[in-house]
């Protein structure tokens, strides 16, 4: 894969806000449960529930926090690792934030629709797995033409 600039890495927008930026536009686009995951008191994903085409979905939007601190680890080797987890754990909720804020412009602008943007996102509580995971767990046969 091509390296790029990371966008945001020197952010000091803390998790928290962007947290709640994100809470705010899912509510503003018809979220009607919001919920948080926490592992060890930092805050991993944001489960959501949506009504579309008058049927209720669950969505899971999580944020990865290890690859950002390894990228920050391997490429500005400054400062101290708790440093750095804090940062990476900034970074990955401000990135959240400005993609599902650009998912939401494309469903307001009508360039997608709610489930074009978010069914990777589609959670079953149940296996506790999103659509994406499932597929993924299958080696993505689920994608393949039959016989293949």
């Amino acid at each position: 894969m091509a390296a790029i600039n990371l966008r945001n890495y020197t952010t000091e927008v803390p998790a928290s806000r962007s947290i709640e930026n994100i809470e705010n536009l899912l509510v503003q686009f018809g979220a009607t449960n919001i919920m948080k995951e926490y592992e060890a008191g930092n805050c991993v994903s944001i489960s959501f529930r949506l009504i579309v085409q008058n049927h209720p979905f669950a969505f899971k939007l999580p944020a990865k926090v290890a690859p950002i601190f390894k990228w920050l680890r391997k490429n500005k080797s400054k400062g101290d690792a708790k440093r750095q987890q804090a940062q990476a754990e900034r970074i990955a909720w401000k990135h959240q934030h400005e993609l599902l804020h650009m998912q939401l412009t494309s469903i307001e602008l009508e360039q997608a629709d709610m489930m074009q943007v978010f069914l990777p996102y589609v959670y079953d509580v149940a296996s506790n797995k999103t659509f994406y995971e499932q597929l993924k767990e299958g080696s993505y046969k689920a994608l393949l033409p039959e016989g293949r």
